[in-house]
């Protein structure tokens, strides 16, 4: 039948009572034409009740009472039947029908109506005509609904996800030849394309945010599949064309490489080696994200050599035309397909897309036989001038297009289609949980069907060189920082396919086969021998190759791994042989420095390729050596060096077991050049550095700490060296993690001392405190470094430093030494008469207290320094009532005699302090009352009041503070208010 109806039942559940709905289905030609069901739901997809009721009939025929077309049915009624099921079916649903059969009856009784010029009736239950159009159901309304919602999400709640299996959907639609699959991309094309951000991001000039941006490949990549499907109409192709147009004209449009145009040549040109790309790339076409789709509408598949590819396994040249050159076979006589690359796995694309996997498969394995054949031919040419570009040392770049990072993913594309043929699909291989934990696919060998004699190869070997081949391919880096970043992604894309697969001895032969072929390729690997400055790093590729070869053939690991180490576009100079070749497109522009936005991200790949291999090569010292050198020619950054260091520490000291001394020398030596090379360059993270080299020379033994105390001035600042590096290397812990004996630990103080004094030479300022502490236990090295703060006081040092080194010799007990630099510094300090919390105050007052405690003679060394430093009236005034309180020399000097008496402020040297002090005072109040206001004034009085116990400490004290109270009212007679209060205090 055509039309199904049917009632669906589902079950109570703890929360809802069962339902029952009412499902109409009609099918014509195997597909579902159309669908309703009394539940409501609105989705792209069909409701549970829609899938149940199909299946019902799809399982069970012969439950289903199969009627005639109800057309049939009223033919065999009489007028009394006729008008007794009418009124019959209007009675049932009167509330539904009765306005429709009022109208209808209306028009049947009017002669002139529509509906009586058309001969016969529509029904419902009958089948379509056989011109009709028959296709699967598709809700277009809910289709752009639910894009519109899930693009408005910006790409939050998993709606990127959800556009993600929109795509999946019209890719099996597609496969199952189902004509909506195009119709459902256009939808989804135009909700895309009104996405009101994309006006918004064009205005701001911002790209398009990174999870859209993948969006919008997908859709660009998808309709590449569908303008190449081999077996649509003309009249469809230029349908889609005309709309891709309409699209890529817009505006808003999103462009294919994220920024501005691009270098990449057309989609249906030849071979990308051809010279004919013409200076004018320069003035490059708007390129949208629809422009390789537009493209792709000029292929057809009529080309007679490629249909009888793709139709047979058994297609081969006779015999007798195998000798000389041919662009359609090989050597073999195994048929060749000379197109642009990228466009030839389009095609492969597009016919595993549209369900044809053999014929895709075809088309590979003559894609892979071209390929193979090119790298044949390129090593050939390679061999004839390899003498010329060892020479030169560059070689000019070929491959302008990358299959890597390219926007029709070519290697991808034949990837999968490879390793889909030879896939074991497991049983319940559906039961995959949501959170995406599904198991690695299991693959096994597949033979190549060929017509030629067996190859003895597998589509699983096929698989493996063909993304080796791509993945090696070298190729210059691209523009922009989405298409740079795109390169880094579908690597990493490409390699985590490669992982899951197992490497027996055939994938190993293939490995090491395609390594061998790559190092040896000249220009056209970007593991050759020469590469072009701004060829694309091989790092994340070598790092995969190394650990895959490691276990098979460990020298051919390393020889591949140490090539790949190379960055030159990091590299001081450019080579100059890119001039010479002007028919290459790269050297248009040869002075162009390039932009690589990806740089960050690259120096960290070529660090993570170096750490894996000082990983592997752990207690091999010859290995070990090599990738040291690597390391040290290639890697520029001293952060990324450190890492390497710090790395190899790790390894080199794992918790369980003992340290492994050869990695540990690596560790060290990469840690001495970070020191190096951050001697002179300011380095946030360089404290961290200088400890972290201290422990690493620690675990390595007391020689490699004798070695960075003597060499200090070439890795550390003198502050670092004394501060840090010597004082750790003397500390307590060290010598008991190296537990040293007696001599070993005399060597050691003995380079720390003669590091010290050189520091303290170089830098006074900074290590002489620290200096003279690692010299304590050595009385010559002490002296020495006594002396040269000495020498250094007068000129190169600051009074604060100097008295914190006076009080360490104190505390040391060497009081006049103490005095001594006490004294010198004072002679750098001034402290001005409004300085009453100055942070040296603290100083001069103990400095004062030193020389009192000492004796007469310091005490009156030291007060004339006071008086030319210090004109703070409240400071002075303090170190006087300090030097009366107690008598001085309470210190006993040996072979010292103090009489014990307090000194008296009438003689010297109290007195020469005690007239400071007064007129210390007399001119702070001049200083203050210039400029005082009322709120001051209570203040100001409090002043006056300390004033007066100092003058009084004078013999004529009062009859001088009198004098003084005189003038002041006589000179500031105008602030009456003011000096109504120094007349009620002072009289």
């Amino acid at each position: 039948g055509f039309h199904l109806s049917g009632t669906v039942t589902e079950p109570a559940t703890a929360t809802e009572p069962e339902m029952t709905y009412k499902v109409a289905i009609s099918f014509d030609r195997c597909k579902i034409t159309s669908v309703t069901c009394g539940c409501g739901n609105k989705d792209i997809f069909y409701c549970a009740h829609v899938v149940a009721l199909s299946l019902y009939r799809i399982r069970k025929p012969d439950q289903v009472k199969l009627r005639l077309p109800i057309s049939e049915t009223l033919f065999q009624m009489n007028r009394d039947q006729l008008q007794k099921f009418v009124q019959y079916l209007i009675t049932a649903h009167h509330t539904e029908v009765l306005p429709t059969a009022q109208k209808l009856a209306d028009e049947i009784l009017s002669s002139n109506s529509e509906i009586n010029q058309v001969h016969g009736a529509p029904d419902p239950t009958a089948g379509a005509s056989i011109d009709d159009e028959n296709c699967w159901h598709l809700d277009e309304e809910q289709v752009r609904e639910q894009v519109k919602l899930f693009l408005s999400q910006g790409g939050y709640y998993g709606s990127g996800k959800q556009l993600n299996s929109m795509f999946a959907k019209v890719r099996e639609m597609l496969r199952m030849r189902d004509s909506n699959g195009a119709r459902m991309l256009t939808l989804i094309t135009e909700q895309f394309m009104a996405d009101p951000r994309l006006s918004l991001w064009r205005q701001q000039g911002t790209g398009i945010t990174e999870k859209c941006r993948q969006l919008w490949d997908e859709l660009g990549a998808l309709w590449v599949c569908v303008v190449l499907n081999p077996h649509c109409k003309l009249e469809e192709k230029s349908c889609w064309l005309r709309q891709l147009r309409k699209w890529g004209e817009m505006d808003v449009c999103p462009l294919e490489d994220g920024n501005y145009g691009n270098e990449l040549p057309n989609i249906t040109n030849a071979l990308t080696q051809s010279s004919g790309h013409s200076q004018d790339s320069l003035a490059r076409p708007r390129r949208t994200v629809f422009t390789r789709a537009i493209e792709g509408c000029d292929l057809h598949w009529q080309d007679s050599h490629l249909q009888r590819i793709i139709s047979s396994d058994f297609y081969v040249s006779p015999s007798y035309q195998r000798e000389g050159e041919s662009l359609l076979f090989n050597s073999q006589g195994q048929p060749l397909w000379l197109e642009h690359v990228p466009t030839a796995c389009a095609r492969v694309d597009a016919l595993r897309s549209h369900g044809y996997p053999r014929e895709a498969l075809r088309l590979t394995v003559a894609i892979i036989n071209t390929l193979r054949l090119q790298q044949q031919r390129q090593l050939e040419i390679y061999k004839h001038q390899k003498k010329e570009l060892l020479q030169r040392g560059a070689t000019t770049i070929t491959n302008l297009e990358g299959w890597v990072g390219h926007p029709l993913n070519p290697i991808g594309c034949l990837f999968l289609t490879l390793t889909e043929a030879c896939r074991i699909e497991e049983e319940n291989c559906l039961e995959i949980s949501d959170a995406g934990d599904s198991k690695p696919p299991v693959y096994q060998h597949v033979p190549v069907v060929t017509g030629s004699q067996d190859s003895g190869e597998s589509y699983l070997s096929l698989a493996l060189e063909v993304a080796l081949m791509g993945m090696g391919q070298q190729r210059v880096m691209p523009e922009g920082l989405y298409a740079q970043d795109k390169v880094c992604r579908n690597e990493e894309q490409i390699i985590a396919r490669l992982q899951d697969l197992e490497l027996d001895p055939v994938l190993v032969q293939t490995l090491r086969k395609q390594c061998i072929l790559l190092l040896e390729g000249g220009p056209f690997s970007g593991l050759g021998e020469v590469i072009h400055r701004e060829s694309v790093p091989m790092h994340t590729f070598a790092k995969y190759l190394f650990s895959a070869l490691l276990p098979h053939d460990a020298d051919l690991a390393y020889k591949l791994a140490l090539r790949a180490m190379r960055l030159p576009v990091l590299e001081t100079t450019a080579p100059s042989g890119d001039v010479t070749h002007p028919h290459h497109l790269v050297s248009v522009v040869p002075s162009r420095y390039p932009r690589w936005f990806t740089l960050g991200h690259l120096e960290s790949q070529q660090c993570e390729l170096a750490s894996t291999m000082l990983t592997a090569a752990k207690g091999d010292m010859l290995r070990l050596r090599t990738v040291l050198e690597a390391i040290q020619k290639n890697i520029h950054s001293s952060s990324l060096i450190f890492k390497l260091a710090q790395d190899a520490f790790k390894i080199a000291t794992p918790a369980d077991s003992n340290s492994d001394t050869t990695l540990l020398n690596v560790a060290l030596e990469l840690g001495l050049q970070v020191m190096r090379m951050t001697l002179s360059t300011l380095n946030w993270r360089r404290r961290e550095m200088v400890r972290w080299l201290v422990t690493c020379a620690t675990e390595v033994g007391v020689r490699a700490l004798v070695s960075i105390l003597q060499s200090w001035y070439s890795l550390f600042t003198p502050t670092e060296a004394t501060s840090i590096v010597a004082a750790t290397v003397m500390s307590h812990n060290t010598i008991l993690r190296l537990s040293l004996d007696y001599p070993q630990r005399e060597e050691l103080a003995s380079c720390a001392r003669t590091l010290a004094l050189q520091c303290a030479m170089k830098d006074p300022q900074n290590c002489a405190l620290s200096a003279l502490t690692l010299c304590e236990k050595d009385h010559i090295a002490f002296e020495t470094a006594y002396q040269i703060v000495i020498d250094a006081a007068s000129t190169g040092m600051t009074y604060t430093q100097l008295f914190t080194i006076a009080r360490y010799m104190e505390h040391r007990g060497y009081p006049l030494r103490a005095f001594k630099l006490a004294s010198l510094a004072m002679t750098h300090l001034n402290l001005a008469y409004n300085q009453d919390t100055h942070p040296a105050i603290n100083d001069v007052l103990w400095a004062c207290a030193l020389s009192h405690s000492l004796g007469k003679n310091e005490l009156a060394a030291i007060i004339p320094l006071v008086v030319k430093s210090v004109h703070c009236a409240t400071v002075l005034s303090d170190i006087l009532r300090r030097c009366t309180m107690t008598a001085p020399g309470l210190a006993g000097i040996p072979g010292r005699r103090n009489s014990g008496k307090l000194m008296s402020t009438d003689k010297a040297p109290l007195r020469q302090l005690l007239d400071a002090t007064i007129s210390a005072y007399i001119n702070t109040t001049h200083s203050r009352l210039t400029h005082i206001s009322p709120r001051h004034y209570g203040e100001f009085i409090e002043f006056l009041s300390k004033a007066r116990e100092t003058f009084l400490l004078a013999q004529d004290g009062h009859i001088q503070f009198a004098q003084f109270i005189d003038n002041l009212k006589q000179i500031y007679k105008g602030k009456k208010k003011l000096m109504l209060l120094v007349r009620e205090r002072f009289g």
